[in-house]
């Protein structure tokens, strides 16, 4: 892959004067252009995972250039088109975007710590109140059934009936955590289409390098109609808890509700008034739905034989599936206390 002639197609200011590795992330190839006016991130799309480039790519432009035309003096990520016109490059060795390197910014830390998950939490509230009034409608579904829940567990159902691995037997007790919250899964609550982030994990907010303040959320590859509960309780699931995701020793993960707040509190500065009452209310069940959810897509997957998620052992999503189970009971524990947190801080 020649990457200065596929960069040639694209609009760019100055001439390449360097080409280096760019992150750490796993779905797209990511790549550092410098040229002698202007940063820029250069990616290769996953066509893998996104199958239908056009889609996806529509789906950026129509949300960034919102943004930008409704919130000029805010930071925002600026995609670039080709020479002619187009918003992807598209050739033999894959499809490929441009955009406009965002600079003086780092991302959160690591670990935990209750001062950045308010910054996060405010940075996604906030974007979830930019774009409240965007017709999520218009957008494409790149991900069929992203976070249909009901229909993940059918999956695992099948999964389970189908037990190609011969391992049913050994996970019986996930197996039955799992299908005895079927009833829980429906509220019978039709909730405003939203637009949504769906990968609301702390790393995808950039924070201001002296401030450490939220200034931009990135990583939008994965933007489509959906529930604002869904991003607020995925955000949970990776924030207010005290362990890795694939933590063996189930003693020390637990849900944390002092993370939880923190995070609760930022996200009810940056979003304002611009959730409806229903909405706020069914926050801590968006939580809790999007860990059970989350615990029930890698059962399945370790049920099929891991043909998903990345594994680094062989019972690599068991031990996922049981932190995401452990969170999802002490959060049906600390619910009422949720709810007070939720009601403190709702606008």
């Amino acid at each position: 892959m020649e990457i200065t002639k596929i960069l040639e197609n694209f609009e760019l200011e100055g001439d390449v004067v360097q080409i280096s590795p760019l992150g750490n992330g796993h779905i797209n190839d990511t790549r550092l252009v410098i040229t002698t006016k202007q940063k820029y991130t250069f990616q290769k799309i996953n066509t893998n995972i996104f199958t239908n480039p056009k889609e996806l790519m529509t789906n950026l432009f129509s949300v960034t250039e919102y943004l930008k035309n409704n919130y000029p003096d805010e930071l925002t990520i600026n995609f670039v088109r080709t020479k002619s016109g187009e918003m992807y490059h598209q050739c033999e060795d894959g499809c490929f975007r441009l955009s406009v390197y965002i600079d003086d910014v780092v991302v959160p830390d690591e670990a935990k710590n209750e001062k950045a998950l308010f910054e996060c939490g405010r940075a996604f509230g906030h974007f979830q109140s930019q774009l409240a009034d965007f017709p999520a409608d218009t957008l494409y579904e790149t991900i069929k059934d992203f976070h249909n829940t009901a229909w993940r567990l059918e999956n695992l159902k099948k999964a389970a009936s189908a037990d190609k691995m011969s391992r049913l037997a050994e996970v019986q007790k996930e197996y039955e955590f799992a299908l005895t919250r079927e009833n829980k899964i429906d509220t019978g609550v039709k909730l405003p289409l939203r637009v949504t982030h769906n990968d609301t994990k702390a790393n995808n907010v950039l924070l201001d390098k002296d401030t450490l303040k939220g200034v931009c959320v990135i990583d939008l590859d994965t933007l489509m109609p959906g529930l604002s509960i869904n991003d607020f309780g995925d955000a949970i699931r990776f924030a207010a808890n005290t362990a890795e995701e694939d933590e063996r020793d189930l003693d020390k993960m637990h849900f944390s509700l002092s993370l939880f707040e923190s995070f609760t509190k930022g996200f009810f500065e940056g979003v304002g008034a611009s959730l409806t009452k229903q909405e706020v209310e069914l926050l801590p069940h968006g939580a809790i739905m999007m860990t059970y959810e989350c615990g029930v897509r890698f059962l399945t997957d370790y049920l099929d034989g891991d043909n998903y998620f990345k594994i680094s052992c062989p019972d690599h999503n068991l031990v996922r599936c049981r932190t995401q189970f452990k969170l999802v009971y002490e959060m049906e524990q600390a619910y009422d206390e949720m709810c007070r947190i939720i009601k403190k801080y709702a606008k």
